[in-house]
């Protein structure tokens, strides 16, 4: 897509990969107490030292008679677990060192002379071109991007335990023994079972992870195996250690995944995982993904097809907390008139819960305006979604300044909340695993062990047993449900993150959010919770049901693989029978949601966005995530000006904060905000729409909505009803209404003692 502004978008781009790369060596220099609230923080410049480089081995074409290939002896690497992760040493700028692979960092390559010798010296293998040690990527067996057709093994228990559920962090379903269960299970327990995969093109293998079964009721992992490669599936060379095959250390449970690296990168087209010994009381079982760097192959058809590339220039890594408040600030920098850096609160561990707003006023609410939010984070381990708004961010401060006509009228007719991290406590622990090496649930909750996804107050229970005892809306309202005084005491188990998003949600009046979280490819929409307490699912509407399957189908339509039928299932759930959406209660029932809470205690429609089968991709998958999502993204916000929008006035044109907007045939009401403006998510058609506040006369008008993007304006202008503007003149002259109904018990009441 051509954009002007080229000049400008490319000094801004310019700064801000200057800026964000100088952060080691600036330091709190950068920093600017206008920011952070005085808060000041240092980054340590990190130093590495350079190892040398081992051999790049190729296993041969079949050897021909009385020939064997035998690799230079060489020591083997213990495996590396993610128990106990290890700090990554300081680094000096002069001598980068690439990280261990599973760590976050971009790919980086150290060349040594005595590697280029010692792989010279040895005649008997096929040298790579480049003899170099990297750090390799994973090949996506997590992400799906490895597909079940490259995936084999030599038996399986079943179809449900194949080769194809074979995959790191792979999780089985509630019925184990169905088509979905949780790794690769061999038929036999001997010695000649192994697991292979196809990379399809000559790849450089560097490692091996793996896990063994998830499963509540067993336990299965491979404690030992060895590694085999191939060029041709037929022919394969078993990893040496020494004048011997090399035994890697295996699991010693089910959900760590254990990371062995390869004593020399192997060049080939297949690898196998042959296992040695498992676990005494248990089978053949492994869940795995392998390390390894694609050689370039322009001519094969397979790879081109299915690359993906990306024409935006934004910073697409990880961020630890630090970064990502660095980030911040060069946007805000870039992009000063329309973005502003705030916080909402604090976590349990006292790191600040950044947002960032983008707006053509930033810091004040434009009355018609809509607010809209994006929040990821809630689970620390989710990482996709936290750098998928990061990436937002810089989209549309970039897209901004290039005068993209669709985003500028985004920014200038939308108040945006962007809140990429709101665990970071549990965030720096699955950050200090890695991507690769943190499993499904390091880092998951908050410091103090709560799940901020299901700790809101479950005011589903209040609505609906009032609804049954019918004392809805005398006693109870269909909105705007009160929160309980117990949630609200010191001693409630609530999370301080989640006091914090309850604060801002009843501060600012916003109309639509989403809340992006990982390990599934749909979009939720409430309710969450069941209303059959004895049921585990069950579809579960809410009164604008309609509405929020719409949303949720824009997200899901315009993302590149969510309603796409041929897609494989990430673990057990097949939604595309739905095209790519799932009412939360019909999937699994939770107790407390955001998206529950926020419907019924506030104005905002919220769902939730599963971003990615792979909770915590590796960075160098974020450039095809970002083309995944960028469009779904951006058209979710769009759709907070689908409905009516107006302002609610007396008569003498003020505006009536809190006054109840109600529609016909839609047991849900909403409140217009502090200065009596409204919006109403509604689908194209005809509404009964009324007004009414306390002290006014309700006023009724049909109000259409049509096809064409853009919320109809619907004004209300209430005039007050008797009763309150004779309260109003007493006032006025220091007295107060008679109530008649006590006006006659004092009456009967002087009667009786006159009869007395």
């Amino acid at each position: 897509m051509s954009r002007p502004g080229t000049a400008t978008r490319a000094l801004a781009l310019v700064l801000l990969a200057v800026t964000v790369a100088g952060v080691g060596a600036q330091g709190a220099a950068l920093e600017d107490p206008d920011y952070y609230g005085q808060e000041i923080w240092s980054q340590e410049p990190y130093y590495a030292r350079p190892e040398p480089e081992p051999e790049t081995f190729s296993p041969p074409l079949p050897a021909g008679p009385g020939e064997e290939w035998e690799p230079r002896p060489q020591e083997p690497r213990p495996p590396k677990r993610a128990t106990k992760p290890k700090k990554a040493p300081k680094r000096e700028k002069s001598a980068p060192e690439p990280p261990p692979p599973g760590k976050n960092s971009n790919k980086k390559v150290v060349r040594t002379k005595s590697s280029e010798k010692a792989a010279n010296d040895d005649h008997n293998v096929r040298v790579a071109h480049e003899d170099v040690r990297e750090s390799c990527p994973p090949l996506g067996l997590e992400t799906l991007k490895i597909t079940d057709f490259q995936l084999h093994a030599s038996t399986a228990k079943r179809y449900g335990l194949g080769a194809h559920r074979g995959r790191l962090n792979i999780q089985a379903g509630i019925n184990e023994n169905d088509f979905y269960d949780g790794a690769w299970c061999a038929g036999r327990n001997d010695l000649q079972q192994w697991i292979e995969v196809d990379a399809r093109r000559l790849t450089r293998f560097t490692g091996v992870i793996t896990q063994g079964r998830n499963s509540l009721w067993l336990s299965d992992w491979v404690t030992s195996y060895k590694v085999m490669v191939s060029n041709d599936s037929h022919t394969w060379v078993t990893v040496k250690n020494g004048s011997g095959d090399m035994i890697f250390e295996g699991n010693s449970e089910k959900e760590i995944p254990v990371l062995n690296e390869l004593p020399v990168p192997m060049v080939a087209r297949y690898i196998r995982i042959n296992p040695q010994s498992w676990f005494d009381n248990g089978s053949i079982c492994m869940r795995m993904e392998i390390l390894g760097c694609p050689l370039p192959d322009p001519n094969n058809y397979y790879h081109r097809r299915n690359e993906m590339t990306t024409t935006d220039d934004l910073d697409f890594k990880h961020h630890n907390y630090k970064e990502m408040r660095q980030l911040m600030k060069v946007v805000n920098e870039m992009c000063p008139n329309i973005t502003r850096i705030y916080n909402i609160g604090k976590s349990h561990q006292g790191l600040k819960l950044y947002a960032v707003e983008i707006s053509d006023h930033p810091g004040e609410h434009e009355v018609g305006e809509p607010e809209f939010h994006y929040i990821a984070g809630a689970h620390g381990n989710e990482v996709l979604g936290r750098e998928l708004l990061l990436l937002l961010v810089q989209f549309l401060c970039q897209e901004y300044l290039a005068r993209n006509a669709r985003i500028v009228h985004l920014v200038e007719e939308t108040r945006i909340h962007i809140l990429p991290s709101l665990n970071p406590d549990g965030y720096e622990k699955a950050y200090e695993g890695g991507s690769e090496l943190g499993g499904w649930s390091l880092g998951r909750w908050t410091h103090d062990g709560i799940d901020i996804n299901n700790n809101f107050p479950d005011l589903n229970t209040l609505l609906w047993e009032a609804e049954d005892r019918q004392n809805v809306p005398r006693k109870v309202p269909n909105h705007y449900i009160a929160i309980p005084e117990w949630f609200l005491s010191e001693n409630a188990t609530v999370a301080a993150e989640t006091r914090a998003v309850i604060a801002w949600m009843e501060k600012i009046p916003f109309v639509l959010g989403g809340n992006l979280q990982g390990g599934e490819l749909v979009v939720a929409y409430p309710y969450d919770l069941v209303r059959s307490p004895w049921k585990t699912q069950e579809h579960t509407p809410t009164p604008d049901d309609h509405v929020f399957r719409w949303l949720a189908y824009s997200y899901a339509s315009t993302h590149r693989l969510m309603t796409d039928a041929r897609r494989r299932v990430c673990h057990t759930e097949e939604f595309q029978k739905e095209e790519g959406t799932v009412n939360g209660a019909s999937w699994h029932t939770v107790a407390g949601s955001l998206n529950d809470f926020s419907y019924l205690h506030t104005n905002c429609f919220e769902l939730s966005i599963y971003v990615g089968c792979d909770k915590y991709p590796h960075e160098s998958q974020l450039p095809e995530e970002w083309e995944n999502n960028r469009e779904s993204l951006i058209v979710f916000m769009e759709q907070v000006h689908r409905g009516i929008k107006g302002l609610v006035r007396d008569s003498h044109g003020k505006g009536i904060p809190n006054a109840i907007i109600s529609v016909e045939g839609v047991n849900h009401d909403i409140r217009t905000a502090n200065d009596g403006d409204y919006w109403r998510l509604l689908n194209p058609g005809e509404y009964v729409v009324t007004a009414k506040a306390e002290g006014f006369t309700a006023s009724t008008k049909n109000c259409m909505v049509g096809y064409d993007m853009g919320a109809t304006r619907c004004d209300f202008t209430l005039s007050k009803t008797n009763m309150a503007r004779i309260r109003e003149i007493m006032e006025k002259f220091g007295k107060q209404p008679v109530s008649l109904p006590a006006r006659r018990l004092k009456l009967r009441g002087r009667k009786r003692r006159q009869r007395g």
